[in-house]
């Protein structure tokens, strides 16, 4: 239902008309990234992405029945020497798509990119600890709360929180296997 293809510059008008917010900004990209989100910053974003020997690769998400663009997820911070990454940037851009699934589809493909074919061992992530929704998929997928970090990002005159998630590749075969 799901495939992932490298994000490229065509890509950004659809990326930035997503991004409404600045919450929403550092919800989605942490604070790697500055409200109003733009054409120079995801330029620099793909120049350094999807190279054979990238520590990043960013994705467009394309809804295979038509075709359209649906969502984003990247691999970013890639260190083949550790074998570990870091799953970021996950964004269902389409809101005719959310609860359909297709947020675990897409968690799943990014996966199997990260396990099957960089041969990782460990794949990491972010989440605030307001997005239930997002913690309740990452668990149902695999992966594995690992500590709280409190009040590590300012918006306004507020401090978020947010969990480190991981999920290993042993974990990840054994949940697939099934």
């Amino acid at each position: 239902m799901i495939e992932l293809k490298y994000f490229g510059l065509e890509d950004i008008p659809q990326l930035v008309n997503w991004i409404d917010s600045p919450e929403f900004l550092l919800q989605w990209a942490g604070t790697s990234l500055r409200y109003p989100l733009d054409y120079q910053q995801l330029e620099s974003y793909v120049k350094n992405a999807n190279h054979a020997h990238s520590n990043i690769f960013a994705y467009k998400v394309i809804h295979s029945d038509t075709g359209k663009i649906i969502g984003h997820i990247s691999l970013g911070n890639v260190n083949r020497e550790n074998g570990n990454a870091r799953m970021c940037r996950v964004l269902i851009g389409d809101q005719s798509m959310k609860g359909k699934g297709i947020g675990s589809m897409i968690i799943k493909e990014v996966l199997k990119i990260a396990f099957n074919e960089l041969n990782l061992h460990k794949v990491s992530l972010a989440v605030f600890d307001f997005n239930q929704t997002a913690i309740r998929l990452y668990e149902k997928m695999g992966f594995t709360k690992e500590g709280y970090i409190r009040e590590a990002c300012k918006i306004g005159n507020d401090f978020w929180n947010y969990y480190e998630m991981s999920i290993l590749d042993r974990e990840w075969k054994e949940k697939n296997s099934l």
